[in-house]
């Protein structure tokens, strides 16, 4: 090729953009977030209340960074945000978590960025004739936050297993209706209503034991143990597109779980404030924070267990080889299981 030629050849390359740069992407300038009901989501209050997102992006060169928050009624909304783009990070329980890891592997690839929070929850009942899930009828309902999605969905899923026999963890899902905790409280506390029975977390939980309620089962009793019931999610295809304003997020999380832990009694405070939650003292809500089986932490646990029964009832298609695959990389360190 002559000179003349392959000078007329590089100027039509470069003027097609095919040895220039591509442009930088430009990150977000809005990052939106959601969390749900309850004390086991005091960390993303704080984050809230404390402006951490706010301080962390200004620290870091991005202060007219845009942060709205939400409150979703269950997991099943915050899924078909998650998976529209809608929504940047939630705060999903195990079950949900999974779920979109399954649905969004080789595209926008939702994982965890940490676990949050290990609570039990509790399935009370106002009805004095059911001692067990076997003492459900048909004229029984059960109030979850999401069908078939939430961590009260496949807990009883696997109590119901363990009740019924092998290859019946769906025999009390007719029984099932979807329902936000301060909706459910509200509709079991009606004695004449339909429904009677609640999967609560704290502190819808104390409330309906305050009320006379009965516990039947609990999720630790259901799972065998300690469990992660919360994590903190965000897609691939948003941490890789925006790495500043993920750094920005993580660095915030990481900070409301310190300033978590490092004073409960105060961080229950910033609970009662956000939630605006009149039914519950300080001192009560800190006997549930400090209570055997309950922590605020970035450890997963029992994260297989889920993986396991999800997969071998066809909840989930694709089964992890294990908890790491559906956390990003810097969860890892924590260990878990």
């Amino acid at each position: 090729m002559n000179s003349k030629f392959a000078g007329a050849a590089l100027a039509l390359l470069l003027s097609a953009g095919v040895f220039n740069p591509a442009p930088a992407r430009a990150e977000v300038g809005e990052v939106i977030l959601a969390q749900q009901f309850g004390i086991i989501f005091t960390p993303l209050m704080v984050m809230e209340s404390q402006k951490m997102i706010e301080k962390q992006a200004a620290a870091r060169g991005m202060p007219d960074l845009k942060v709205t928050w939400s409150r979703l009624a269950g997991p099943a909304v915050m899924v078909d945000a998650m998976l529209s783009g809608s929504l940047h990070y939630s705060s999903q329980g195990v079950p949900s978590m999974m779920l979109m890891w399954d649905r969004t592997r080789g595209n926008i690839g939702v994982r965890a960025i940490s676990a949050i929070n290990d609570s039990p929850i509790y399935l009370n009942t106002r009805n004095p004739n059911i001692k067990s899930l076997k003492d459900f009828t048909d004229k029984d309902r059960i109030a979850i936050p999401s069908i078939k999605v939430s961590s009260q969905a496949i807990y009883l899923h696997m109590a119901a297993e363990k009740a019924f026999g092998p290859g019946k963890h769906t025999q009390l899902d007719h029984l099932v209706v979807a329902l936000s905790h301060p909706d459910a409280v509200a509709a079991v506390m009606n004695p004449s209503g339909e429904i009677n029975s609640h999967f609560a977390t704290s502190p819808f939980h104390e409330v309906e034991v305050k009320a006379g309620f009965k516990t039947i089962l609990s999720s630790y009793e259901a799972i065998g143990g300690q469990s992660t019931i919360l994590t903190f999610v965000t897609t691939d295809k948003f941490r890789r597109e925006n790495p500043k304003v993920h750094e920005i997020v993580k660095a915030a999380f990481d900070e409301a779980m310190e300033y978590t832990n490092a004073d409960l009694r105060r961080a229950v405070q910033v609970y009662i404030d956000v939630s605006k939650d009149k039914k519950s003292t300080v001192d009560e809500l800190y006997a549930i924070v400090t209570q055997p089986g309950f922590a605020f932490s970035k450890k997963p646990s029992t994260i297989g267990a889920f993986a396991e029964f999800m997969h071998r009832t066809g909840l989930i298609k694709n089964k992890p080889a294990s908890w790491t695959d559906m956390f990003f990389e810097e969860a890892h360190a924590a260990g878990g299981n």
